[in-house]
C-alpha cells in the first residue's frame, strides 16, 4: 500500500473557497494542488522576509574594521 502524504483539514468561508475553486478550474489543477501551491508560496515569501530581516540586520551592525580581507580568507 502507498504511503499518503500528510493531509491538512481547513474550514473556509463559503466565498473563499468559491474563489479557490473557480481558480481551480481556470488554471486546470485539483483544488488540492492550487492551495498546496498557495501554501508554498506563502513559505517562500515568508523566508524571503525572515532572510531581508537577517540581512538588514547585519548591515545595520557592518564593522569594515572587524571585516575579513580577501588574504585573510584565502591564504
Amino acid at each position: 500500500m502507498p504511503i499518503r502524504k500528510p493531509r491538512v483539514s481547513v474550514v473556509l468561508e463559503r466565498p473563499l473557497y468559491q474563489r479557490l475553486q473557480a481558480l481551480a478550474e481556470r488554471e486546470g489543477v485539483s483544488l488540492s494542488s492550487l492551495v498546496r501551491d498557495f501554501i508554498r508560496e506563502a513559505l517562500e515569501i515568508e523566508e524571503d522576509l525572515a532572510l531581508a530581516h537577517l540581512g538588514e540586520e547585519r548591515e545595520r551592525t557592518w564593522e569594515d574594521s572587524e571585516a575579513l580581507g580577501h588574504e585573510d580568507v584565502w591564504s
